[in-house]
């Protein structure tokens, strides 16, 4: 039995027990996860969304195999047990061919699919949910269903000898990266709606000749619990909203639900999703959010202590570099006064797009500041971290105090999911 397996089983016995996936790429965010995983031995769910990884590259310059190989080679290097690790691919469908006609782009999602399980993916994720350019819309239900039998029969059929896949379909999946306004009222995914989309699939999965051993494989089902984000606004999960929900699933042997757009909610609103059966829990955004927020400050404290020749000017670099180079934030921010803050600050995060080309200004930054920091500025401006300074659970210097503000996110979903230690398996 896989670890996500008997994960989803104790969740539907009613036990505290879920996992949550690092949707990110950012080597930061992922050594902080994996130091988190190391110290207390329980597994990571790593992913890597179409966007960011697929065969042309993606926004990270990384085909599926790439990205395998470098997570894998950060984790030897930390110390961390390959048996650890799982991966998982999100929104692997025509989502990043969408303007494309339904045909060609689905014809690339079969290519991105067989690329993502024979680099090592067990954890596929099958989103049709995006309409294509010669699409009629509203795409329905049988559709989406008939797309993700034809990915699912592809990842089967270029599926390893002793690989161990497993499913999520859905067809209410959010976009990913969060929303640039919120609905005024969010609605949760009806009951009728669930019942008829896992019928959709099932259907479907017949239909492509998937027999009873393949469904078995799909393991969860994406809907809206009523949570959400935008730039400035954070919609919390509300648990008697999703009530019916939670009683329905429990009706379908094996099946939980994955909860997209998880971040920034309140620890208690992971805990209380964990026990309505969102046993998978995605996070991201919230991750480099964090990172973000931990460099700016950085920043702050370097212009304290260095000679403005020795600076990175991280914050101008990132602010001139996204106002050049518009393509990752257009569409999300308006372009009105709301953008002096918007690009910085928002919980959108579209930074996160910009790291990879300012890598060499964070290592910079994390260099002047490689030395002690005075205790003084740290508690100025990353107070959390001062007392994780005095109480010596971290040295005063830029990484340990920027890996620790990352970890403050992980430490919320690992409290809610209560992962298992690995020796148990």
């Amino acid at each position: 039995m896989s670890v996500i397996n008997a994960i989803i089983d104790a969740n539907r016995a009613g036990q505290q027990a879920g996992i949550f996936a690092v949707c990110s790429a950012q080597p930061l965010v992922l050594q902080a996860a994996l130091l988190q995983a190391k110290a207390n031995s329980t597994p990571l769910l790593i992913e890597a969304t179409a966007n960011q990884v697929n065969q042309f590259g993606g926004y990270t310059g990384m085909n599926p195999k790439d990205f395998i190989d470098f997570v894998t080679s950060m984790a030897m290097e930390l110390g961390v047990d390959k048996s650890q690790l799982l991966f998982g691919g999100d929104h692997l469908g025509p989502v990043v061919w969408c303007k494309q006609g339904a045909e060609e782009a689905m014809q690339l999602a079969e290519v991105l699919i067989i690329q993502f399980v024979k680099a090592g993916f067990t954890k596929i994720h099958l989103d049709t949910s995006m309409a294509c350019a010669d699409d009629v819309l509203p795409l329905s239900d049988e559709v989406i269903a008939r797309r993700a039998a034809r990915l699912c029969a592809v990842a089967e059929a270029h599926c390893a000898p002793g690989q161990q896949l497993c499913y999520v379909i859905g067809t209410e999946v959010p976009a990913p990266g969060g929303v640039s306004e919120m609905e005024a009222e969010l609605a949760v995914t009806p009951v009728s709606a669930i019942e008829h989309t896992l019928h959709c699939h099932r259907e479907a999965f017949i239909a492509t000749g998937l027999g009873y051993e393949v469904w078995q494989k799909v393991i969860a089902l994406v809907v809206q619990p009523g949570v959400e984000f935008d730039n400035s606004q954070v919609h919390l999960f509300e648990p008697a909203g999703t009530m019916a929900q939670s009683e329905f699933i429990r009706s379908y042997p094996r099946l939980v639900f994955e909860a997209h757009s998880t971040d920034y909610q309140l620890s208690e609103g992971y805990r209380a999703l964990v026990q309505q059966h969102f046993a998978i829990l995605k996070v991201g955004p919230q991750l480099t959010f964090a990172l973000r927020e931990a460099l700016f400050a950085l920043s702050h404290i370097e212009n304290v202590l260095c000679e403005a020749e020795l600076c990175s000017n991280l914050r101008q670099s990132c602010f001139e570099l996204m106002r050049d180079n518009p393509k990752y934030w257009q569409g999300f921010y308006a372009d009105n006064e709301a953008l002096k803050w918007q690009l910085g600050f928002s919980f959108s995060d579209r930074i996160r797009y910009y790291w990879p080309s300012l890598q060499a200004k964070v290592e910079r930054l994390l260099t002047n500041l490689a030395q002690s920091i005075p205790l003084p500025l740290i508690s100025q401006y990353l107070p959390n971290q001062y007392t994780a300074v005095l109480a010596g659970e971290i040295a005063p210097n830029a990484r340990e105090l920027v890996l620790h503000k990352i970890t403050e996110v992980l430490a919320d979903y690992a409290a809610a999911c209560q992962l298992p230690v690995m020796k148990s398996y």
